[in-house]
């Protein structure tokens, strides 16, 4: 039986009714899906942003106070009158020299908080329970920290030391000469024995000329920490020119 023109219209109305809520659902999927999306890119920039200032900005702000810092001291030795040994504890005490690492000369300073090792320098532990800086002569631990990323990064090459390398302490008049003779390449970040006076941790059971390098780890975390033990070999007097010992040629 032929269909008749109702019957037509009432076939092509039909479809037409049906699929329009199903369009209006599907377009609202999609905005819902490009919203998402545009979001998730968003928070991928800002966070891209945040991994180059931290990683980048935030070393290249760092070099350039430890530069002015550094030639604030070296500037004072030039001129001081303080006699020998004397040292700036403001500005900075020394350099530290760690060929393997690769880093050039890194100043030190003093204490170890946030604020000291974001200008990109070393700090050394201030408590006498665990450090001895080496221009007392006494027998001790010349303790040091520094960031390993982001703020200078000084350490971020501590694991390319070895034993046997050298580490090189500067003043105004002496070079303090160290050997490294025992790495501990994770420990707890509350483990302050690797610190004392005598390491015994790092083997030694007797006191003696130490220096402990200290930094975070694993690479971009501070969840453990990275530590390497030098024990002093001989003391140097800087000559007129400034010659570096061999270990630093």
């Amino acid at each position: 039986m032929a269909a008749t023109a109702d019957d037509t219209e009432e076939n092509t109305d039909a479809p037409d009714s049906a699929s329009a809520p199903r369009r209006r659902g599907t377009g609202r999927i999609a905005t819902a899906v490009s919203v998402f999306g545009e979001l998730l890119i968003t928070a991928g920039l800002v966070l891209g942003l945040f991994v180059v200032y931290s990683l980048w900005w935030t070393n290249v702000i760092a070099d350039r106070t430890a530069h002015k810092q550094a030639d604030k001291v070296r500037d004072n030795w030039a001129h001081d009158s303080g006699g020998p040994g004397a040292l700036d504890t403001k500005d900075g005490i020394g350099f530290l020299h760690v060929p393997a690492m690769k880093n050039g000369e890194v100043l030190v300073e003093k204490g170890t908080s946030t604020k000291v090792l974001n200008d990109g320098v070393a700090g050394y532990y201030t408590d006498p329970v665990k450090a001895t800086l080496p221009t007392t002569g006494k027998k001790g631990n010349f303790t040091l920290a520094a960031h390993r990323d982001g703020h200078g990064a000084k350490f971020h090459n501590i694991d390319k030391v070895k034993k046997g390398d050298p580490i090189v302490f500067e003043t105004k008049d002496k070079w303090y000469v160290y050997k490294v003779y025992a790495i501990l390449s994770e420990t707890s970040k509350f483990n302050v024995k690797v610190l004392t006076q005598v390491p015994e941790e790092s083997g030694r059971k007797k006191p003696g000329h130490y220096i402990t390098l200290t930094t975070c780890t694993p690479v971009y975390t501070s969840r453990y920490r990275y530590v390497v033990w030098g024990e002093m070999v001989r003391v140097d007097k800087v000559d007129s020119e400034r010659t570096p010992p061999k270990e630093l040629r």
